[in-house]
């Protein structure tokens, strides 16, 4: 085995050992603590308290496509976790929900625009999905949700000019 491909392996266990955050909770058991979840995910994006338990936040990317929501009982143990960024989760949100209801259901949004004229700010959530969409969010000047719907990502735009560039 040669010099070279004897550095390249040790520089790529190197690599993976300093890797030990997991992307998602997929690994993780019933009952885990949040100690053990921090300690696999890392630092969460937010946390919510839900009726004496807790909802923590994991936004991932790559473009912020997945987001975590893991839900934990009283004593700090793992109840359950789903991938919150999907169609039926955005159609079944409803006109009127709170900034912090939107915050518990969906997490986080990709990105944040203002919008001065209508005295609104959209909020886009990027997810997986077989067309290149995102789902929006108009929340009013008291944090309302007052407008919901689909659109193209502007990033697929970019990505899109960018192969056809190649």
């Amino acid at each position: 085995m040669s010099t070279l491909l004897i550095a390249m392996a040790a520089m790529a266990t190197v690599s993976l050992a300093a890797c030990t955050t997991a992307y998602g909770p997929q690994g993780l058991r019933s009952g885990a603590s949040i100690d053990e979840v921090t300690a696999s995910l890392g630092k969460p994006t937010a946390r919510y308290p839900r009726g004496g338990g807790e909802r923590v936040e994991y936004a991932r990317g790559p473009y912020g496509k997945h987001t975590y929501m893991l839900d934990f009982d009283t004593q700090g143990r793992l109840l359950k976790w789903e991938q919150v960024l999907t169609e039926p989760r955005f159609d079944a949100l409803r006109l009127g929900t709170s900034r912090e209801d939107l915050l518990f259901t969906l997490g986080h949004p990709s990105e944040a625009k203002p919008l001065p004229h209508q005295s609104r700010i959209l909020w886009s959530y990027r997810y997986e999905g077989p067309f290149c969409k995102w789902f929006q969010v108009g929340l009013d000047g008291t944090g309302q949700v007052v407008d919901t719907g689909y659109g193209p990502d502007p990033l697929c735009d970019d990505y899109q000019t960018s192969i056809s560039a190649k």
